[in-house]
């Protein structure tokens, strides 16, 4: 059987070779999500130059000529030029999708930059390469240019974090937590830069980790990588599952480089096709899945913030009626008192004419004065700022004091009121002046709408430890399914606007905002069209 020749596998490249390929995929993932965005365009250049640093500076200690060892080193100082560059652009554009560099500062930078990336690949930074160094390595021997070198990068350096670091402090929400991940990538990368480049070898003399870089840039890059795609309807999932396949996809294609027959070659071929099918319909399958997600996920955001809206719309129309029904409440009170006295004749020279006109005013008056308010009630209760003051009671003296105040109006109007209590002399605890008016709302509405020569009924029974109202009139009846409008804000059914074109549908509301407050119920049945209507609420009974 032929034989193919065994690849050795060196420990040390190999982790260099995974650092350097696990950037690399994430850098071109990255990149592929949203390849207009600045921010993913600077990234990949970046995962670009440190994948270049790296394996420029694991070969600068693994070849022994003096010469290439030499260039070598040069090309480390020039990647790293060139890193830090992109470190602090990074930190500027990071996360946006788009951004204008004023020219005032950029071309300055840049030139700085082009001008130490030059000058590290002349001898004036490093002259040469010294041998027999103590650490048993050869090291390069600087010239007066490593100087500019060092501040340049320093100075790079030092402004990226300091800018992070400031806009970490005024950042809000979501930037806030995509620039903490940004800092501790930042954190770890430079504790293990300057640890096993600097530390260990000048304290313990051990420079067996320097060849390493590119696994020391490894958490920036891994941590900005979450960052940028945590909080941009970019699933980890998605990311995951690439990542997976990649990772599988790439060692069977290790395995087949690695084979030691033709039979083995072919079938790991067989093998690895098969994965990447499969790996493919795996990640369009995720992808399609968190894609309708977050579909939903962004309708769920648009509608939740669509509500917000409308609830502060609401609060602000609530402000305004309050406001407005306070500003009028003041003149008109003035208006109908001086309009009463007219009428009344305790102003001399009015005619007859003249006071039958300010009848119509006063009519008019008390008309807006019940509107305002209707409105009044209506703000307090959307607002939350209506108060109940709840005492024991007997509803029936109050059912009772409400008919005798109607009572004329309904005469005027060819309509008799009959009350029967079957209630007793049971007890409750409520607010007295609210029930009321809620009893109130009730009863002028069966005035208002029955017909002449009907009889209003009015009942007080006991209903399953409730004390129930009803009020039964003579009116144009209901339809089934009109009931369920009744009791909504500002309804008022065509009927109704016939009768009384003045009235805003604000009453019902009232009575069933009051009465649930209350803890009660209300309703309302009809048997149909021209057979009257009864309303009704109920209150619980208190217990002993």
């Amino acid at each position: 059987m032929l034989k193919l020749m065994s690849i050795p596998l060196n420990i040390d490249l190999l982790s260099v070779g995974l650092a350097v390929a696990a950037s690399m995929i994430l850098g071109f993932i990255v990149f592929f999500r949203d390849p207009r965005s600045i921010t993913s365009a600077v990234f990949l250049v970046f995962v670009f130059v440190s994948s270049a640093l790296g394996i420029v500076n694991y070969l600068s200690y693994q070849l022994t000529d003096s010469t290439v060892r030499l260039w070598l080193i040069r090309f480390v100082m020039f990647f790293s030029v060139f890193q830090s560059f992109l470190f602090f652009l990074f930190i500027i554009v990071f996360p946006k999708k788009s951004f204008i560099f004023p020219i005032q500062w950029k071309m300055p930078i840049v030139l700085v930059v082009g001008i130490v990336a030059v000058l590290t690949l002349s001898p004036y930074v490093f002259s040469g390469i010294r041998m027999g160094s103590p650490t048993g390595v050869s090291e390069p021997i600087p010239a007066p240019g490593i100087f500019v070198f060092a501040a340049t990068t320093i100075s790079l350096i030092t402004a990226g974090i300091t800018l992070l670091l400031r806009r970490m402090k005024r950042a809000q929400a979501q930037e806030k937590n995509q620039l903490r991940y940004l800092f501790a990538g930042t954190a770890l990368m430079f504790t293990f830069l300057i640890g096993f480049n600097f530390i260990f070898p000048a304290f313990l003399g051990d420079t067996r980790f320097v060849p390493f870089n590119a696994a020391f840039t490894l958490p920036f890059i891994m941590f900005t990588f979450y960052a940028i795609l945590k909080y941009r309807l970019l699933n980890i999932r998605v990311i995951a599952t690439e990542i997976l396949v990649l990772i599988i996809v790439g060692v069977t294609f290790f395995e087949i480089i690695l084979a030691r027959s033709i039979g083995q070659m072919l079938f790991r071929s067989f093998v690895f096709g098969l994965l990447l099918v499969f790996g493919i319909l795996l990640i369009r399958s995720v992808r399609r899945e968190v894609e309708q997600r977050e579909k939903l996920e962004v309708l769920s955001l648009e509608l939740a913030q669509a509500n917000e809206r409308l609830e502060e719309l609401d609060k602000m129309k609530s402000e305004f009626i309050s406001m407005a029904g306070h500003q009028l409440r003041a003149p008109l009170t003035v208006i109908k008192g001086y309009t009463s006295l007219i009428m009344e004749g305790t102003i001399d020279g009015a005619s007859q004419k003249i006071k039958d006109t300010l009848g119509k005013v006063m009519f008019s008056t008390d008309q807006l004065v019940k509107l305002v308010s209707s409105l009044l009630d209506l703000s307090r209760i959307e607002t939350g700022k209506i108060r109940y003051e709840f005492i024991e009671g007997d509803l029936a003296a109050v059912v009772e004091e409400v008919i005798d105040k109607f009572r004329p109006n309904a005469q005027k109007r060819g309509l008799s009121i009959v009350f029967e209590n079957k209630a007793g002399d049971a007890l409750n605890t409520f607010d007295r002046d609210k029930i009321r008016e809620a009893a109130v709302n009730y009863l002028d509405n069966a005035i208002k709408y029955s017909a002449s020569g009907t009889t209003i009924a009015v009942t007080l029974e006991l209903r399953d430890g409730h004390i129930r109202l009803s009020i039964k009139d003579g009116g144009f009846g209901i339809s089934q399914e009109d009931i369920p409008k009744l009791f909504g804000k500002f309804s008022r059914l065509n009927e109704a606007r016939n009768i009384d074109p003045n009235g805003i549908g604000i009453g019902l509301y009232f009575v069933k905002r009051v009465v649930e407050d209350h803890g009660g119920k209300v309703g309302v049945y009809s048997e149909g069209a021209g057979k009257g209507s009864t309303f009704w609420f109920e209150l619980p009974i208190k217990k002993e």
